[in-house]
């Protein structure tokens, strides 16, 4: 069984690799486009190497690629010794190409001038635009390597959870870019990140089009006829047992169109007032007739 689900694996990597590289490289020619543009001439640290490249170009006047190139190869060969060459392969062309994309861009960029004293403006664009290419990254299989190998590296050998230490890791960078910039930078910054992961969300989940109803009701009967017949949509039902009293009752299931979402919840809470159910949104559904 593990065989089997090691070609399952390597049939996912292999699957439209072209397209996979082409994403990967405009995506992060983009990000790079959002570091000169928006990032460094705002003064916005907002964590990972690219915090830490704005930060060390305003204190020591250090080119920005040249820094996010060294600490990006730290990373890649700490990978390569603690995490192995499978898991360090996907972070390769992103390690090399960023920097140069970055030094490539800020050439370009030079006479790109923009009205820096809106920061909410610039942290807008660039937590929307970064947020999209970083999710575009994250869709193709590859990494864009950095610090979170690092979080990567402690979840394997000390169980620390990535969310977690990424979180403390960011929070650090932030902080100090606080200490340089200021606290209403600092606050800027933290405002940005949060942009930055609701966009990765949306591209990799993408907008919920559906709400999945998981319904527990004294009239089963009435709610699974009034879903089918009424609003025209499938259900299922299925037996749980309540932890506290251990009574066996019935789930139904149902999924469907957010635009109907309204006349079910309603349409149950007629039917039983005493209805109890939790919604979910529904990114994607296969099969069936929802």
């Amino acid at each position: 069984m593990d065989n089997f689900f090691e070609v399952i694996v390597k049939k996912i990597k292999r699957k439209s690799i072209f397209s996979r590289i082409t994403t990967l490289i405009i995506a992060l020619f983009v990000l790079s486009l959002v570091y000169n543009i928006l990032l460094l001439p705002a003064e916005l640290v907002s964590g990972g190497v690219n915090g830490i490249a704005v930060i060390t170009n305003y204190v020591y006047d250090i080119d920005s690629a040249l820094i996010i190139f060294l600490i990006s190869l730290a990373c890649l060969l700490f990978s390569a010794m603690y995490l192995g060459k499978e898991r360090t392969f996907g972070s390769i062309l992103a390690t090399f190409l960023y920097p140069l994309f970055v030094k490539l861009t800020s050439l370009i960029t030079q006479n790109i001038t923009l009205n820096y004293e809106d920061t909410f403006l610039m942290i807008i664009f660039a937590g929307v635009i970064g947020g999209i290419a970083n999710g575009f990254i994250y869709k193709t299989g590859f990494s864009n390597g950095g610090l979170p190998i690092i979080s990567q590296i402690l979840n394997k050998y000390f169980k620390i959870p990535l969310t977690k230490s990424l979180m403390l890791i960011n929070s650090t960078i932030i902080i100090i870019g606080g200490i340089f910039f200021g606290w209403t930078m600092m606050m800027y910054a933290i405002i940005l990140v949060f942009i930055n992961n609701l966009m990765i969300d949306k591209v990799l989940l993408g907008i919920s089009k559906n709400k999945a109803l998981y319904i527990v009701t004294a009239k089963e009967k009435e709610i699974r006829e009034y879903i089918i017949n009424k609003l025209h949509h499938t259900i299922t039902t299925f037996d749980v047992k309540g932890g506290f009293f251990e009574k066996k009752r019935k789930v139904l299931l149902a999924v469907i169109p957010t635009r109907d979402y309204y006349k079910l919840t309603e349409g149950i809470k007629l039917i039983d007032p005493k209805v109890f159910f939790l919604v979910e949104d529904a990114y994607e559904v296969k099969g069936g007739k929802c």
